[in-house]
């Protein structure tokens, strides 16, 4: 009997390791990942949030005058797709370690090669990337949970920003995809099947030789005469140039051709577009 109970209590202890590793919790300060379309490619961010919880944070939580991880728990990181200017210095495309210096009216941010930096004394100097500094703003709020997220999103720029309790850090990102896309035009232009619709708008959008754009239009409207968005783009390169009438009966050409595919809102787009130019 002696015997049996003993086999019990042991097999009731080799079990509770296996029972302990079933159970699965929150992480206190939960991960976080993030994609953001951006240039031609993306930049991923990975971070853990952190909570205020009632407490004192920046200069108590987290110190001034010494690095932080920018988050909790885990290193943070972020991915670039294509190579990026922070700071005015420009970085290639790869995964880089974030870091920052909180300071009371300033902070200094980071960009490392280290990927796993979690503690100030883990931190290399001859590791940075780049050093540069950014203000900090007051929020007539409280955020409760650590966000860092992509703000102020265009082609070519964008706005990383930091926020926590009363406080919010921007640090500009900007990149350069003209050249990429102007080669990618040339390099197209040359091939049999042309994208003349794509880079007309870009030559519109852009600010590049509006007479080429359209130039381009017209070819797009040669290959597919139906194409009522290409006509509606067609008459706004006409009023770029200042060619107003010109404009005005391709806006109505690209009037009737969108009544015929049932678009009412490229049908209202080039209504305004006449009303603006008369």
């Amino acid at each position: 009997m002696k015997k049996l109970l003993l086999s019990g209590v042991l097999a009731g202890y080799l079990c509770m390791p296996a029972m302990a590793q079933s159970i699965k919790t929150p992480a206190p300060s939960t991960p976080q990942y993030v994609k953001q379309d951006f240039g031609l490619s993306s930049i991923e961010l990975s971070y853990s949030r952190p909570g205020v919880k009632g407490r004192k944070i920046f200069g108590d939580l987290v110190p001034f005058g010494k690095v932080w991880r920018t988050g909790a728990n885990q290193a943070t990181t972020l991915t670039f797709g294509d190579p990026v200017t922070i700071g005015g210095t420009k970085i290639p495309a790869g995964k880089y370690g974030l870091l920052s210096i909180p300071g009371a009216d300033e902070w200094t941010i980071i960009i490392t090669r280290q990927l796993d930096v979690t503690s100030p004394a883990a931190y290399k100097p001859d590791q940075d990337v780049v050093r540069l500094t950014a203000k900090t703003h007051d929020l007539p709020f409280s955020v409760e949970t650590f966000t860092i997220l992509f703000a102020d999103v265009t082609s070519t720029s964008c706005n990383l920003q930091l926020i926590w309790d009363n406080t919010i850090v921007m640090v500009p990102i900007t990149t350069d995809i003209d050249s990429k896309i102007m080669a990618q035009i040339d390099n197209a232009m040359n091939k049999d099947n042309h994208p003349y619709y794509t880079a007309a708008y870009y030559y519109l959008e852009n600010g590049k030789d509006l007479n080429k754009a359209l130039e381009w239009f017209d070819k797009a409207l040669a290959q597919d005469p139906t194409a009522f968005f290409v006509a509606y783009q067609k008459a706004r390169c006409q009023a770029k140039l200042g060619k107003k009438q010109d404009a005005i009966a391709t806006a109505k050409k690209a009037i009737d051709l969108a009544k015929q595919a049932n678009n009412s809102d490229y049908v209202a787009l080039n209504e305004k577009l006449i009303a603006s130019l008369q």
